[in-house]
C-alpha cells in the first residue's frame, strides 16, 4: 500500500522530469519513500494485526480468455491514459497554487524548514493528488527549499484524504483511524531524513 504509489518507474521519471539538475530529488524521494514504507511494515507488525489485511482477497478473472499481448496493450493504454489525466490535473493544480499563493506565503515559510515541512506535508494530505503528478506541484514551489517540498512528496503517495477513505472501506475505520496518523508521522520523519542525508539539508 505504501511502497507501490511512490516507489515505480513513471513516478521517479517524473520527479526527474519535474526537478531537472536535481538528480538528488530522485534519490531522495525514493529512500524517503521505501523508509517509510519499510518502518511502518515493521511497526504495523508488531502493534497491528497484519492477518486482517489478507481478508477479503480476490483473483482477478479479466484475463480469461485472452493472450497476453491483449492483456499486455490493454493495461499500457488504460495506464497510459489515466497517467495523462493526472498529469494535467497535477498541472492545473500547480498552476493554481502559483496564482492563488501569495508569494510572501511561501517567503514567511522558508526561512522555518520544520514549519514548512508539515505545511506541505498537510497540503498533500488535504489535496490527495497522484503521485504521477505531484512533483510538479512541489516543483511549482520554487520559493521554498528542497527538504519541506521532498516531505510534501513523501507524505503524498502515503497518506491522504483518498486513502484514507478507501483503507477505511476496505479495512475498517478503526484501521484506518490508527494507520493514517502513525503513516504521517513516520512519511515525514523519513522524508526529512532522506532530505538532510541526500539534499544538504536546507538546500
Amino acid at each position: 500500500m505504501l511502497s507501490a504509489p511512490a516507489i515505480n518507474p513513471v513516478v521517479l521519471i517524473a520527479t526527474a522530469v519535474a526537478f531537472p539538475g536535481e538528480p538528488g530529488m530522485v534519490a531522495a524521494r525514493f529512500t524517503g519513500s521505501l523508509a517509510t514504507a519499510v518502518v511502518m511494515g515493521l511497526i504495523w507488525a508488531r502493534i497491528g494485526r497484519p492477518a486482517r489485511l489478507l481478508h477479503g482477497g480476490r483473483r482477478d478473472h479479466c484475463a480469461v480468455g485472452r493472450n497476453r499481448w491483449e492483456v499486455f496493450t490493454e493495461a499500457a493504454r488504460h495506464d497510459l491514459l489515466q497517467a495523462s489525466a493526472f498529469l494535467v490535473l497535477g498541472a492545473a493544480t500547480a498552476a493554481a497554487l502559483h496564482v492563488l499563493v501569495p508569494p510572501a506565503w511561501y517567503e514567511h515559510l522558508a526561512g522555518r524548514m520544520v514549519l514548512a515541512a508539515v505545511v506541505l506535508a498537510v497540503l498533500a494530505i488535504a489535496l490527495a493528488l497522484c503521485s504521477e503528478a505531484d512533483a510538479f506541484v512541489a516543483a511549482s514551489m520554487s520559493a521554498l527549499p528542497l527538504l519541506p517540498r521532498l516531505v510534501f512528496l513523501v507524505v503524498g503517495p502515503a497518506v491522504d484524504v483518498k486513502l484514507f477513505a478507501m483503507q477505511a472501506g476496505a479495512f475498517g475505520r478503526s484501521f484506518a483511524l490508527r494507520f493514517a496518523p502513525l503513516t504521517f508521522v513516520v512519511a515525514v520523519v523519513c522524508g526529512m531524513i532522506a532530505g538532510y542525508v541526500l539534499l544538504g539539508g536546507a538546500r
